[in-house]
Formats: C-alpha cells, sequence, structure tokens
C-alpha cells in the first residue's frame, strides 16, 4: 500500500510540474503589444519604477530585461518597456527561484511588488470556504433525495424528484446565480447584491454566502441524488437482497444493513471528484458576485498579465486536483475491504 502511495505522489508531483511548465511557457508565448509611435512592436513585459527599484514578472538578473526600447511618463510613475528575454532563459530563472528560494515572484499589476504566494494567501480562504460549505450543504440533501427517490421507485414522488434534477442539473451555476440575484437581490432585496467589505457587519457577511453557496449546491445535489437513486436501485433488486428478506429481515432492515451500506461504495468517493468540479465552477460565480477568491484572481491575472500571480494560482488549482485524485484513489480501499492497493494475490 505505502508502495502505491508513494507512486501516486511522485506521479503527481511530475503531473504538475508539466502543467506549470506547460502554462509558463505558453503564457509567455502570447503577444503583449503596445504602439510605439506609428508602428507596434510586441513586448513581453513592462518593468514600473518604484522606490524599491524596477518590478518584474520573473527573476531574471537585472542585465538580462534587455536593451530599453521605449518609455513614457503619466501622472502616476514611469513605465519602461523592454525587449523580451527569451522564453527559456525565463523559465530557468523561474524555477532556480523556486526549487532554490521558494521564490515565485512579485505582482506587477494587483499589487505591485508584493509576493504573489501572500497575494494568493489572502484569498484562498474565502474560496476554501464557500466550496466547503457548499459540499456540506449538497452532500446530505443529495444523498437524502436519491433515496428517497429509490425508495418511491416509479412512484410520482420519484418521477417529481427525477424530473426536477434533470431540469437543475442542466443550468449552469452563473445563470442560476444571476436569477437568484435578480430575485432575492433587487426584487426583494433580501440579500447584498455583492460580496460584503471586510469592514462590513458580521450578519451582513453571513448574507452574503448563501447565494454562492446554494449555487454551487444545486449541481452537486442534482448529480448525489441522480447517482444515489441509480446505485440504490440496482442494490435494492440484486440476489443478496432479497436472500436477505427471505431469512427474516424487514424492508427497512434490509436496505439500513445491505442495501444502503453497498451502494455507499462508489458514492463516497464520488464527493471528492465533485469537490473538484465545485472548486472550478467557483471561478466564475466569483466574478459574477464580486467575491475576493482565488478564482475571480486568476481572471484578473490572466487578463492583466500578471504572470507570477497567474502561475501560483495555478499551482493551487493543479495541487489541489491532483493530492483529490490521491485521496480519491486510497479511498476506495478504506470504503471496500475488498480492494487493497499492491496487495499480494
Amino acid at each position: 500500500m505505502w508502495r502505491y502511495v508513494l507512486k501516486r505522489v511522485a506521479l503527481a508531483a511530475v503531473t504538475m510540474v508539466i502543467i506549470l511548465s506547460l502554462t509558463f511557457i505558453l503564457m509567455k508565448l502570447l503577444p503583449f503589444q503596445r504602439p510605439v509611435g506609428n508602428e507596434k512592436t510586441m513586448l513581453a513585459y513592462y518593468l514600473s519604477q518604484t522606490q524599491k527599484g524596477y518590478v518584474a514578472d520573473f527573476r531574471a538578473p537585472k542585465n538580462d530585461y534587455g536593451e530599453l526600447l521605449w518609455q513614457y511618463v503619466d501622472t502616476s510613475n514611469k513605465k519602461h518597456f523592454f525587449y523580451q528575454t527569451p522564453v527559456m532563459q525565463q523559465y530557468f530563472a523561474w524555477l532556480k527561484g523556486i526549487f532554490t528560494e521558494w521564490d515565485w515572484g512579485t505582482s506587477t499589476y494587483i499589487s505591485p511588488n508584493v509576493s504573489a504566494i501572500s497575494i494568493i494567501g489572502e484569498r484562498l480562504p474565502t474560496t476554501i470556504s464557500i466550496n466547503i460549505l457548499s459540499v456540506i450543504v449538497s452532500v446530505p440533501l443529495g444523498i437524502a433525495l436519491g433515496i428517497w427517490a429509490a425508495l418511491k421507485k416509479n412512484k410520482p414522488t420519484d418521477h417529481i424528484i427525477s424530473t426536477s434534477v434533470m431540469i437543475f442539473i442542466s443550468i449552469p451555476s452563473f445563470v442560476l446565480i444571476t436569477i437568484l440575484m435578480w430575485i432575492f437581490c433587487y426584487n426583494l432585496q433580501w440579500l447584498p447584491t455583492q460580496w460584503p467589505s471586510p469592514l462590513a457587519p458580521s450578519s451582513q457577511k453571513a448574507l452574503g454566502f448563501i447565494l454562492p453557496v446554494v449555487c454551487l449546491s444545486f449541481g452537486s445535489i442534482c448529480g448525489y441524488a441522480r447517482f444515489v437513486r441509480a446505485e440504490l436501485c440496482e442494490v435494492m433488486s440484486s440476489e443478496y437482497l432479497l436472500l436477505a428478506r427471505t431469512k427474516g429481515l424487514t424492508r427497512r432492515q434490509a436496505i439500513l444493513r445491505h442495501a444502503l451500506r453497498n451502494a455507499m461504495v462508489p458514492i463516497v468517493p464520488s464527493i471528492l471528484a465533485e469537490f473538484i468540479s465545485i472548486l472550478g465552477g467557483s471561478m466564475i460565480l466569483e466574478n459574477l458576485y464580486g467575491i475576493p477568491g482565488i478564482g475571480r484572481l486568476f481572471v484578473t491575472a490572466m487578463g492583466q498579465n500578471d504572470y507570477n500571480v497567474l502561475f501560483v494560482d495555478m499551482a493551487v488549482f493543479t495541487s489541489i486536483g491532483l493530492l483529490a485524485g490521491i485521496v480519491l484513489d486510497l479511498s476506495y480501499g478504506f470504503i471496500d475491504p475488498r480492494i487493497r492497493m499492491g496487495a499480494k494475490k
């Protein structure tokens, strides 16, 4: 088992390096254009002059920034545009900074000259708290609806639940939050129209969680309900459950002791997979509702070419996904004793 775990961790580390390397190289190859007179010259980045010197988007030596191409003065600061240093030279300087000093660089737009890791650290708790609350809400409700539909199979209750699930699972979360904002924020004015500021009262902050949590939970509730119903219906029609009934167990005892327990084997690991999909879906909701999380930060960093913040954000999303995949594989062995990774035959 330990051998399998170490193998999966090593594979996840290699996968993460490949993903981040491709992200770095492809993002750096994108053209970044600014007009120079009547011409347009491709530029990789700009350096802003501050009290601490120049703010760059990678940690190459200062003499590697290239020849000064163009500069202008505005009312706020002096910005300098440079020729692009070769991408691979930037890439190896970036890797060296990470592996030798754990230096992921500083922000060039969102918070100039501030460490990219500290910017992510400030916004990560908000995203994680919203997603964890969504899981806490969606798991019991989805499983309960699935069990209820399975126990009422082919009855009006089952048809109502199944139809509702098919309708709501087809509605994207960003469409749902738009509808809910229009009803509860603008018409009824029960909830805040945007994410409350840090200085808002605690009650207002609590109300701010309602819309994003509900919107992220809807799809998961429908997914769990459909999956639980399908698994439980299959288990309830199996031969060993019929044998349990013939031995004298009541329908309730047979469902609780055998059917429900066996149906949960494939359902519990799916919770981790659903958490990853929720984490990705929250990126759009954070932009619509003004939530200061890493999903909104990712979109802002990409739009403003704040590369270092973008790379750290990508590293966080990638590491969470890979870690969840490892835990997902290991959970099968703990839930079902018949499954043991790496066990001898």
